[in-house]
């Protein structure tokens, strides 16, 4: 029997990345043939018609981020002793089932998988498939006995070691994920079901508990209130809450894209009067940006703000706002120059408001609103809101210059789906704990379902892929963090992690069988809330899109 001390995740795993690399490099090449004008730039008409061929080379570069960071984060943990049985299966398993994903077909959808063929260079396919370290790991990572060995070892409560504190700067980064944890276990998972079925907001206790744990001003500067950290505490933290309930794991990320553009972007006296009150949870932003029949396509945003004296009056018509009752803040992106086209004319507004309640969601002149009833992602609310002359100092024009609100939000979009990546990694990873649960409780034929093959598999691969979604997303993290523009890595780690969340929902129900299609299992839970995970902070179609124009103009 082959078992985990057989897979050496060494002797071949950089051979393998290197044959990846060359294949990510020819599909990079065949895509440019096909989209680059004379120029040397990608031509958009060319891209959109060449969309499969783009969003399938976006898919294969994502999974090939991911192996690297895989690895990256297997030497980090052997160097200091501490990459055990779970990691090694984790990491064996994860190679085996991303290069058979790039060698044979890439699954970008429910019924869309890329083959090498639609990625115009079959042959590199072949190559890449024929290389001796990348056949060995695929047949390595793909055994079943290795699967059976992993999912024994979920079973027996190992996970697979994180490496939080293993960045520079990550020494609290394990104590900070415990503590979360924990206040999940708590104070969260207990309830999150109930939440759920009555379609109530979070607790008022539980927003002050988190508050004063400093999740609302983690990545807001100290001299401001906040703690200061990076963008890998922030994923840590959200995805120990995510874990448990996506709304919980959710209540920082308007804290965080409000924090990151007033901090990058407002002026020193919007600085010291908005942040304070963000770090400290006295403040809750709401993000309003969307509207109606407009979606992603922000150059054509028609909500507009009207100078009137000292103040701006909006009028127009706001979409999926989440938290938009329960908020004092809104960012609020508007056109306060209809005579520019496209980006140029739209500003970012700091739009205070009272907060208001599920009975009376906005109790202020000029604000209209109206709940939107979703499937899942409850406990915070969305809503439709109509502007109708609502007044807004224009001091609180952010950094006191219109026609800047389009690049503002570009740079704070890369912290939010960074973030969502990792509301996405803890909803797989609450997904997978609640069907390691039942298929080690539930019995038939007279042996536990994890016992079965299928079952197993499902668990296995789902653990693998967490781990090595994880690291993506801390890669993203990091590259952030470094100061560099890194909207590329924010939609890799969105694209990759997102999907993985649908997966181990879905698996998870089909573990539990038909008490998961149940209201009151929690599994049926996390299906209705993974699913949210590949449409807001931009789709995967975006997403991709965005992968595979910003490789193309990085130089090789």
């Amino acid at each position: 029997m082959q078992t985990e001390t057989s897979v050496d995740p060494f002797a071949d795993a950089h051979s393998a990345l290197d044959a990846l690399g060359r294949y990510v490099a020819g599909a990079r090449a065949a895509l440019a043939q096909a989209v680059i004008d004379p120029g040397g730039k990608p031509d958009l008409a060319r891209l959109e018609a060449e969309q499969r061929r783009a969003h399938g080379f976006a898919w294969l570069a994502a999974h090939a981020e991911a192996l690297a960071a895989l690895q990256h984060w297997a030497e980090r943990l052997d160097a200091v002793g501490r990459f055990g049985r779970a990691e090694r299966l984790q990491h064996a398993i994860a190679f085996s089932e991303y290069l058979s994903r790039a060698a044979y077909g890439l699954p970008m959808g429910q019924s869309e998988t890329v083959r090498p063929h639609d990625l115009g260079c079959p042959e590199a396919a072949g190559v890449l498939a024929g290389d001796p370290a990348v056949r060995r790991m695929i047949a390595a990572g793909g055994a079943p006995e290795v699967r059976a060995d992993l999912a024994a070892a979920l079973a027996d409560g190992a996970w697979g070691d994180p490496g939080d504190d293993l960045a520079d700067g990550g020494e609290d980064g394990a104590l900070m994920r415990e503590s979360f944890r924990r206040f999940a276990a708590d104070h969260v998972a207990p309830h999150a079901q109930a939440w759920h079925k009555r379609d109530a907001l979070i607790p008022e206790s539980v927003l002050e508990a988190l508050a004063d744990l400093g999740l609302f001003g983690l990545t807001i500067p100290e001299a401001h209130g906040g703690l200061g950290l990076g963008k890998r505490a922030m994923c840590i933290v959200t995805e120990a809450l995510s874990a448990a309930h996506l709304g919980v794991g959710s209540l920082g990320t308007r804290s965080e894209i409000a924090g990151d553009l007033i901090a990058q972007n407002g002026t020193a006296q919007q600085r010291a009067r908005f942040l304070p009150g963000i770090a400290s949870g006295a403040c809750l932003p709401t993000a309003v940006f969307t509207e109606p029949d407009v979606g992603s396509d922000l150059a054509h945003l028609k909500t507009r703000a009207v100078r009137d004296g000292d103040r701006f009056l909006v009028r127009g018509a706001k979409t999926w706002i989440t938290h938009g009752a329960r908020s004092d803040l809104m960012t609020l992106l508007v056109r306060t120059n209809p005579d520019e086209a496209g980006h140029k004319g739209l500003s970012m507004l700091l739009a205070e408001k009272p907060r208001g309640s599920v009975d009376d969601p906005f109790p202020v002149a000029g604000l209209r609103g109206a709940e939107i009833r979703t499937l899942g992602y409850r406990g915070l609310k969305e809503y439709d809101i109509a502007f109708d002359d609502f007044a807004v100092p224009v001091e609180n024009l952010l950094g006191g210059v219109e026609g800047a609100g389009f690049a503002q939000l570009m740079s704070t979009f890369e912290s939010a789906r960074i973030q969502t990546a990792a509301r996405a990694v803890g909803t797989a990873a609450g997904a997978l704990a609640a069907a390691v649960d039942y298929a080690t409780t539930r019995r038939q034929f007279a042996k536990p379902l994890i016992a079965f093959p299928r079952v197993s598999d499902k668990l296995a691969l789902i653990a693998a892929e967490l781990q090595a979604v994880r690291q993506l997303t801390f890669a993203a993290c990091d590259a952030k963090d470094s100061g560099r523009r890194s909207d590329v890595e924010a939609g890799m780690a969105k694209l990759l992690a997102a999907r993985l969340a649908w997966a181990a929902a879905d698996d998870g129900l089909q573990i539990h069988g038909g008490i998961g299609y149940a209201e009151d299992t929690p599994i049926s839970r996390f299906l209705v809330d993974a699913r949210i995970l590949n449409i807001f902070e931009g789709a995967g179609e975006i997403q991709a899109q965005v992968i595979a124009r910003g490789l193309l103009g990085r130089r090789n």
